[in-house]
């Protein structure tokens, strides 16, 4: 059963936020040499020494999967395998939608799904696996993927409307003319209501569930309104890709910090991404780099990807902790879930996936932690105790075998 909601007197809110990272990663270099607080951190985890208090890096973790990439993102957040079809698209509800059916009551949105590559709509993007499962992490229901959002423009425009910054009079105006609006769709339908029969009032009574939860938003974002920082419209999408991911980074702290949502999902790239990063000194696609054949050259070039990711995710965490919230900062209040559904992508293996807790909703780990867990320990175990952290308890998540100690 799931228990609590809205911030018990307090206590801060918590959050939850997932940042994936695709075709693996390169874990002679991922994971540190020493177990336990205060080891050193390894090269690819370097980045985020300012924040070691914050960081816990977790070994050992394994989904019971077989199958390359399309499989990898599927069941990162399930534990479950997809279906192997073009046309029958099912797989399984994520953590991060668990947790969004439960926060979503007391915010404007129940998730945000945000990504820096585009969705491929048809064909086969893994063997016989659909698209759909190589586009997003996250899945409302086993047959309901959630589409991931790519232009920051867009994200800012379904934040605050089409004006050109995030706060202010002009967004005090559109909220007002959507309730003015809304106050005359009410009157046109109760006076329809009179002249129905029992089945379509039945149907506009369901009319009226929508409106009242528009209406639930629209007032959520009117008292939401004098917090909103002064942020100004993104133009489209950054040519540079570390722009890109600051911005849409940038966007995820605003979210949090208007209240716009508590949950949400950020891919820094799709599986079987073949994104080039040129200013680390790689001009190979990311996947062709990925199947490295153990190959030095190939997995000093895999290394620099991750580097670079980590180096991105670590500006993110920054602004996270310059930002104040409650009797603290958002990375006090946060729980972040890094990493990806493949650790050695070269034989597409599912063990020992890179992973890393990070956030202060977790609890305290003075000078950073690095625990290796028992040979295949669910990847499951980790969800069940992150949803536990955010106060959304489940006795049982996918296969998981118990709660994993954080």
């Amino acid at each position: 059963a799931l228990t609590g909601g809205a911030a018990s007197p307090g206590r801060a809110l918590r959050r939850l936020c997932v940042v994936y990272i695709p075709n693996g990663a390169n874990l002679a270099d991922w994971v540190p040499a020493a177990e336990g607080s205060g080891a050193a951190f390894s090269r690819i985890l370097a980045p985020l020494e300012p924040y070691r208090d914050h960081v816990r890096v977790l070994s050992g973790l394994t989904n019971q999967v077989r199958g390359a990439h399309a499989v990898a993102a599927a069941s990162w957040l399930t534990g479950v395998a997809p279906n192997e079809s073009l046309t029958k698209v099912e797989a399984a509800t994520t953590v991060d939608q668990i947790a969004a059916e439960h926060f979503g009551q007391h915010t404007q949105w129940a998730s945000l799904e945000l990504g820096l590559e585009g969705a491929d709509f048809t064909g086969a993007c893994c063997g016989n696996y659909s698209c759909a499962y190589t586009n997003t992490v996250s899945w409302r229901t086993p047959t309901t993927p959630m589409p991931v959002e790519t232009d920051p423009r867009n994200v800012f425009e379904r934040m605050f409307g089409d004006g050109d910054s995030a706060g202010g009079e002009a967004r005090q105006a559109r909220l007002a003319q959507d309730r003015s609006i809304l106050d005359s769709v009410r009157r046109d339908a109760d006076g329809l209501a009179r002249t129905l029969g029992a089945s379509d009032r039945e149907k506009l009574g369901q009319y009226f569930d929508a409106i009242r939860d528009i209406e639930r938003r629209i007032q959520l974002a009117e008292e939401q309104s004098a917090a909103v920082p002064d942020m100004p419209r993104p133009i489209g999408v950054p040519e540079h890709y570390d722009d890109y991911a600051k911005i849409m980074f940038d966007l995820q702290v605003l979210a949090y910090q208007t209240d716009l949502t508590r949950v949400n999902t950020f891919m820094l790239g799709k599986e079987i991404s073949q994104r080039t990063y040129p200013h680390v000194g790689v001009a190979d696609p990311h996947h062709s780099i990925s199947h490295h054949k153990d190959e030095q050259d190939k997995l000093e070039k895999l290394s620099k990807i991750n580097v670079l990711h980590m180096e991105l995710f670590a500006y993110y965490l920054d602004r996270l902790r310059s930002t104040p919230d409650g009797d603290g900062s958002l990375l006090d209040h946060v729980l972040i879930l890094y990493g990806g559904g493949m650790s050695n992508s070269n034989i597409h293996a599912h063990d020992n996936l890179p992973t890393l807790v990070v956030g202060g909703a977790a609890g305290p780990v003075k000078g950073g932690l690095h625990r290796t867990h028992p040979q295949d320990t669910p990847m499951a175990n980790l969800l069940l105790a992150l949803l536990e952290k955010v106060d959304v308890p489940l006795e049982k998540f996918s296969d998981s075998t118990g709660k994993l100690s954080l």
